[in-house]
């Protein structure tokens, strides 16, 4: 009999221990909604200084088609985490996202942060919500619009 008691305790015990390992984890990975792009191959980024919220300037500055350089932006976009943000400022750079003829195409505002600071990306039709993404990603925009332009 004491020994059922003990693995009932012990048992508990691990049981308890488990739960509040799955809770910590979940609360790591459940930060937030992302940025999502279509599901499909994307075959050009385009980046233009922006005019302002709302409009892409048509006036391309840099026209992207290497595929390494294409996952870089998809990866740091589908990363950015929903986070509410009061914007006052205009944009810094319109990105365009194409698929193809066959597919419309996402347009993005871009509030490039300083070296090792977050950025800050919404979708050019949304509701307002902002995304950031990290320090990382950051560096990453910087180093491939400073090095095409």
């Amino acid at each position: 009999m004491s020994r059922l008691l003990t693995l009932g305790i012990e048992g508990g015990v691990a049981l308890a221990l488990i739960s509040i390992c799955a809770f910590i984890l979940s609360g790591c990975l459940n930060q937030g909604d992302t940025m999502t792009l279509l599901d499909e191959k994307i075959t050009m980024v385009e980046i233009s200084l922006s005019n302002g919220d709302g409009a892409v300037n048509e006036d391309i500055l840099i026209s992207i088609e290497d595929k390494e350089s294409i996952e870089r932006i998809r990866q740091i976009i589908q990363t950015s985490v929903s986070q509410k943000r009061d914007i006052n400022n205009q944009p810094d750079y319109d990105i365009v996202v194409s698929y193809g003829d066959e597919f419309p195409k996402h347009a993005i505002h871009l509030w490039l942060g300083n070296e090792d600071e977050e950025s800050v990306l919404t979708y050019l039709t949304g509701e307002g919500e902002s995304y950031t993404s990290s320090s990382q990603a950051t560096n990453q925009l910087r180093e491939l619009i400073h090095k095409e332009n």
